[in-house]
């Protein structure tokens, strides 16, 4: 009688074959689409190793956008300049007037001839995001004038590199000039931290005390992803859901920034997709992932990214590098009363 065994003993042959061959490979296979929870006009990112200032991802860090509260980011860089250059201590009081208390939400709701030492002025504008105070703050250090306190946001802007962004308030409500982009955000969350390194505990914090009761925060990424330290959110409808996040574990610092994402969880999910991807062994061999938008169908082939380039001081890529066209900013739209409002599309600033 012939044997019956000779299929299977191939079959087992051939499945060892290729347990061999899937154990020698050393390189995980290339991410091929990343989900992106944007509309491409107002999608931006960037990851940047802030050790070695390398780009690790990049998808329109020179396009311009509106930065809503991470404009508080230069706010409080503009404080800590004035805390180390002994203007101001963290005991100083600073006077809410009629215009800072008329900011809309999100606040702290003063009223007339009410101050607020620096100490809880960095918290509410950190954790609480408080238009009301980042207001004050700039009347303060603006000579009493906020315009002029922007003007000197946006000089500060251009001295750190940032070329691309402009000021026109200190809190980050709608106003059609002002502008920033992913690359200039994550410029100025590397100089705050590393300027800054003995305030940079404020932005690592997700609540405060503040008259007798608890205050809460937004940033949900606190918490959520060990390593993450901070720093900023952000948000207004024109936007759409902004974020800065550092990240410093286990050797490793990024910088990621995200701006356009339709809502906070989503932006928060894509953020920490963003940081496993750029920490993994593999991410300077891998391929770089095809997008697809927020609504577009599985169908339709994503667009490519461009590869990232190589980085120089201060840690991002010099200027005239590939990057994807600039677009507009976000478009008209209102979902009053949010804690910000809205602002119909503003035109671009010539960029350097």
């Amino acid at each position: 009688m012939p044997p019956t065994f000779p299929l299977l003993q191939k079959l087992i042959a051939l499945l060892a074959l290729l347990a061999l061959v899937a154990g020698c490979t050393t390189a995980a296979p290339p991410e091929s689409v990343l989900a992106v929870p944007a509309q491409p006009q107002k999608y931006a990112a960037i990851v940047v190793d802030a050790s070695t200032g390398k780009t690790l991802f990049e998808v329109n860090s020179r396009s311009q956008r509106y930065p809503a509260s991470l404009t508080k980011m230069m706010t409080l860089y503009m404080l800590f300049e004035a805390m180390e250059s002994g203007r101001v201590t963290k005991e100083t009081r600073i006077p809410v007037s009629d215009h800072a208390a008329s900011q809309p939400p999100t606040k702290l709701r003063f009223r007339r001839g009410e101050t607020i030492d620096v100490d809880s002025a960095i918290r509410a504008m950190v954790v609480k995001s408080a238009n009301d105070v980042a207001v004050a703050v700039g009347e303060y250090l603006g000579g009493g004038s906020e315009d002029q306190f922007a003007a000197m946001m946006t000089a500060k802007a251009r001295s750190l590199g940032m070329s691309g962004t402009n000021f026109r308030n200190a809190c980050g409500l709608p106003d059609d000039g002002q502008v920033t982009t992913a690359r200039d955000m994550a410029v100025l969350g590397m100089a705050l931290e590393k300027r800054f390194p003995q305030h940079f505990h404020y932005f690592s914090e997700s609540d405060f005390m503040f008259r007798g009761r608890l205050v809460r925060g937004h940033n949900d990424m606190l918490g959520r992803v060990r390593g993450v330290d901070g720093i900023k959110t952000g948000y207004i409808r024109a936007s759409g859901y902004n974020i800065v996040t550092s990240y410093n574990a286990d050797g490793r610092h990024l910088i990621v920034v995200v701006m356009g994402a339709d809502s906070a969880r989503q932006r928060n999910d894509h953020v920490e997709a963003l940081i496993q991807r750029s920490l993994g062994p593999t991410i300077a061999d891998a391929g770089q992932p095809r997008l697809m938008y927020s609504g577009q169908q599985p169908a339709s082939p994503p667009p490519t990214l461009l590869p990232p380039a190589d980085s120089s001081l201060p840690g991002l890529p010099p200027p005239g590098s590939a990057t994807s066209v600039a677009t507009q900013p976000g478009q008209t739209g209102s979902d009053f009363p949010s804690p910000d409002l809205a602002s119909p599309g503003a035109p671009l600033l010539p960029t350097q």
